[in-house]
């Protein structure tokens, strides 16, 4: 997947979560190269909802899962 079209998803993934009322989501963007995690990260950064991020444990993903927690 393009990252262009990742970030789309993942916006429709993170509005959709915060009008359902969750607290949090998880994000499985894997650990590759890295660039997936990169730019899901600067993106996270910069949505208003978004109230902190995190990698999940090593035993949940690590570095290949993002845990976020909203506003």
């Amino acid at each position: 997947m393009r990252v262009e079209d990742a970030l789309r998803r993942l916006d429709k993934f993170l509005d959709d979560a915060i009008v359902a009322g969750a607290r949090g989501v998880r994000i499985n963007h894997g650990k590759g190269t890295g660039a997936l995690r990169n730019e899901v990260h600067a993106y996270l950064k910069k949505h208003p909802q978004v109230r902190s991020f995190d990698f999940a444990p090593a035993c949940e993903g690590g570095e290949g899962v993002t845990v976020v927690y909203f506003k």
